[in-house]
């Protein structure tokens, strides 16, 4: 039977009361402010409570929720969360209409909105505020992303049973969603905007004035809620060091944070060419590989592109290609446990490569749910290797109900090793990646939409091949009278072409000449560097409080971390200080909420309070990963019947109704029983909650599941055949690589040259010949063939370059190979 979806209606037929979502983002520099507006309205026949679960940017810090119901607005105030509960269940119980919103106690980005006692026929627009900055990206490109603000991406396990955000959320796909969203932005800098990229269909960029250094942009009509929403700022000169002084508010106390003036640093700085070209040699490089279920998604959404897996797979071929001789290495992969190749991290040889690579292609989204924190806790129990810095590498589509936890003992472990994350798909918390890469030191990457994981990840090696920056430290000099407290935690990790913002607060004043001097000193390879900036200290016009409160909410981020690691339960003086902090600065924590009441004189609602649970999409190609032998769907049972296909015949899900696709053909299958059920029980993680179901398929339905897989990319081929050592072997299979027999490679070899030398020499003028436009991905391995050519003081390598470039068609100059 058939669920008729019509109207406003979630998968159980009850009405929806949310209506719409309008965002507006405000960009200033590299900081950015968002409003968003949701609009409610109850047609049904009795008072209702709509609750809606959503994530925000991870680092984002909520200031402002304000509820309008007809002329009435009702702005929220921020109180212990405990106490706005209590004052939110005693509103709702004599009648009275109001609103709560409160921060997941296990992920900074997970929030709950409870829209309470709305009563028949009536309407409520919710406005929601909140400031965030913006991440600089390889390209130098800012990064905003609205994260799909309709498709929650977990359902917290939140241990304490507080309802609030642990609400269960209702999943339908993506075409079923019964409001619309709109977006624009309004991008000013003191530099001129060069453009602004989306992954999603954007209408033309219009500039405000003749600097064009003002600009608007919207969302083109139609967007489908399959996808985050990211948007992409380039600036020029977007590297330049800059320092904005923001007054601090006048009816708030001064010698408080929200009174005195705040200095916002964001510096970059530039690095010796000399010692950036130098990379290491050693390091203990440990890569972690997500591989549950869902890792059996497309990379771009669809169904005829690469699996996450699949580009998960091809990124560590080129990692362990590009690793130097003399470091150690180790791959972990975890699901709903976790796998590692070798017992210990083991020396970096052309043996421990093969035996890697080989289990390598074998690995498939096979390990269940997304359980990340135990395999994090065995890497971090393993002893250091003397002269080996650590260096760990997460790749991950998931998220986990106890993000804080993860990024806690990622942050206790920083000062034995360096993290680097990498979101892969649509719908990656950025609370996990950023905070991950952040308190460990290390860089995030998003690869979203038709990105290639193989560059971002590459730069990010580089990254942990260079020279680590060590003994930061900044001093301020400022005129007599000023004094300043910096709120930002120390920097531990400067990476060339890498912001890192500081937050500190102005107190007293003075009457010498209003300008401030911060100086950062480092030392890189052994060589002192520092970099100075002179900044105004006159506040900046028209900045709101924007900074202010980006300072508090990395002073209140810094706070809850410190009261996570004493693990005192009598303690609670770091608590009640984020409680000051937050209700002060009107910035959300973990330990407050927003509570907003309508005192108004209307008439108690009458009538018993029904509760609503607003459906959020999901996406439809995570929905039906093709080729898995885990199958998972993130919804709930009645939805299998809304996406018109038939589900096999288990103890978890009855079969009703034809199918189309995957599903007619499993029908067919399984026409002479059930699907073959795991004998081990299913394991779930936070994002497979009780909305979702996975069960495993047989074999030969596997194989009639499965997608033709794409013939190999050439530049893999040729990678694949590269030695430890950085050479390559002249070989058949070589010669298939370059497109040429093996009679045509080894006639015009020249004879007073060794076989390997010769195909190394091969091997880089077609990198150089053909693939300049991916040298990003093959750039570390050409550097480490070009050093092992070196080292052989071979003879006439003017003459093989001449010989090759011939047999290859080729027109690459000896230099170029860096020989």
């Amino acid at each position: 039977m058939m669920v008729n979806c019509c109207g406003l209606l979630t998968a159980n037929k009850e009405p929806v009361p949310l209506k719409s979502v309008e965002v507006e983002l405000q960009v200033r520099d590299h900081v950015a402010t968002v409003v968003s507006t949701l609009n409610y309205e109850n047609k049904e026949d009795k008072p209702v409570e709509a609750v809606f679960v959503f994530p925000l940017p991870g680092d984002a810090a909520v200031c402002h929720f304000s509820a309008t119901i007809g002329q009435t607005q009702i702005v929220a105030e921020v109180k212990e969360k405990q106490q706005a509960r209590e004052e939110y269940d005693d509103a709702l119980s004599s009648g009275q209409q109001a609103f709560l919103l409160e921060e997941s106690d296990q992920s900074p980005d997970i929030f709950s909105l409870s829209v309470g006692s709305l009563p028949p026929g009536e309407s409520a627009s919710i406005r929601l505020e909140y400031v965030t900055e913006l991440a600089v990206q390889a390209d130098d490109g800012l990064r905003f992303c609205l994260p799909a603000v309709l498709n929650p991406r977990y359902q917290p396990q939140e241990s304490g049973g507080s309802e609030g955000a642990s609400v269960q959320v209702t999943s339908v796909p993506a075409s079923l969603v019964p409001y619309s969203l709109s977006f624009s932005a309004r991008v000013s800098s003191p530099r001129p905007v060069s453009k602004v990229e989306s992954n999603c269909s954007l209408d033309p960029l219009q500039y405000l004035n003749t600097e064009q250094t003002q600009a608007t942009v919207k969302l083109a009509a139609g967007h489908k809620f399959d996808r985050d929403v990211e948007v992409l700022i380039y600036y020029k000169d977007a590297h330049q060091p800059t320092a904005v002084v923001e007054a601090g508010q006048a009816s708030a106390k001064p010698g408080s944070l929200m009174g005195d003036p705040v200095v916002m640093l964001s510096l970059y700085p530039e690095f010796p060419q000399t010692v950036m070209s130098s990379l290491a040699s050693c390091g203990e490089f440990v890569f972690l590989l997500d591989r549950s279920g869902s890792m059996d998604c497309p990379m771009n959404n669809s169904k005829r592109d690469q699996t996450r897996i699949g580009s998960a797979r091809d990124t560590l071929l080129l990692l362990l290609k590009s690793l130097p001789m003399g470091c150690y290495f180790n791959i972990y992969s975890f699901g709903s446990g976790y796998e590692h190749i070798f017992p210990k991290s083991v020396e970096y040889s052309q043996k421990t490569m093969e035996e890697a690579l080989k289990k390598v292609t074998d690995m498939k989204a096979d390990l269940g749910g997304t359980e990340i924190l135990k395999p994090l806790q065995h890497i971090h129990s393993q002893p250091c290797i003397p002269n080996q810095p650590r260096q760990v590498f997460v790749f991950t589509d998931g998220e986990v109900g106890n993000t804080k936890a993860v990024i806690n003992l990622v942050k206790k472990n920083s000062g034995s090793h360096r993290c680097f994350s990498f979101g892969i798909g649509e719908g990656a918390s950025s609370a996990l990646i950023n905070g991950l890469a952040k308190e460990g030191g290390g860089h995030a990457q998003f690869i979203t939409g038709a990105d290639r994981m193989q560059p971002k990840v590459m730069q990010s090696l580089r990254f942990a091949l260079q020279p680590a920056v060590v003994d930061i430290s900044v001093t301020w000099d400022l005129p007599k009278g000023i004094s300043v407290t910096v709120l930002s935690p120390p920097i531990t990790a400067l990476f060339q072409g890498q912001r890192s913002l500081v937050y500190a607060q102005l107190s007293g004043q003075s009457s010498e000449a209003a300008e401030g001097c911060v100086t950062v000193k480092y030392s890189l390879a052994g060589h002192p560097s520092q970099n100075q900036l002179h900044f105004s200290l006159t506040p900046a016009q028209d900045t709101g409080l924007t900074v202010h409160r980006l300072a508090a909410r990395t002073l209140i981020r810094s706070l809850e971390m410190e009261e996570r690691e004493s693990r005192r339960e009598q303690d609670e003086g770091v608590k009640k200080k984020v409680v000051e902090l937050s209700v002060q600065s009107g910035v959300s924590s973990t330990f407050t909420a927003f509570i907003a009441v309508n005192k108004g004189d209307g008439e108690t609602i009458q009538g018993p309070l029904v509760r609503r649970n607003v459906p959020t999409p999901r996406m439809m190609a995570c929905a039906m990963p093709y080729g898995a032998r885990r199958m998972c769907f993130s919804a709930p049972p009645a939805m299998y019947m809304m996406m018109n296909c038939a589900a096999p015949q288990s103890r978890k899900v009855k079969s009703s109704g034809g199918g189309a696709g995957i599903f007619s053909k499993m029908k067919k299958k399984l026409s002479g029983g059930p699907a073959k059920m795991s004998d081990r029980p299913l394991q779930r993680s936070a994002r497979e909650t009780d909305s979702a179901e996975c069960w495993d398929i047989s074999p030969d339905l596997e194989e009639s599941c499965s997608l033709e897989q794409p013939p190999r990319d050439s530049l893999l081929q040729l990678v694949s055949l590269q030695k430890a050592s950085g050479c390559w072997e002249l070989d058949p299979a070589l010669a298939a690589a370059l497109g040429k027999t093996s009679e045509e490679v080894e006639n015009k070899k020249p004879s007073s040259v060794n076989q390997e030398v010769w195909a190394t020499i091969l091997a880089l003028i077609w990198l150089h010949g053909f693939k300049m436009d991916a040298q990003e991905e093959w750039e570390l391995l050409a550097m480490k063939a070009a050093s092992w050519l070196r080292a052989q003081n071979a003879p006439c390598v003017t003459e093989c370059v001449e010989a090759g470039n011939a047999l290859l068609g080729c027109n690459v100059q000896k230099d170029a190979l860096g020989l």
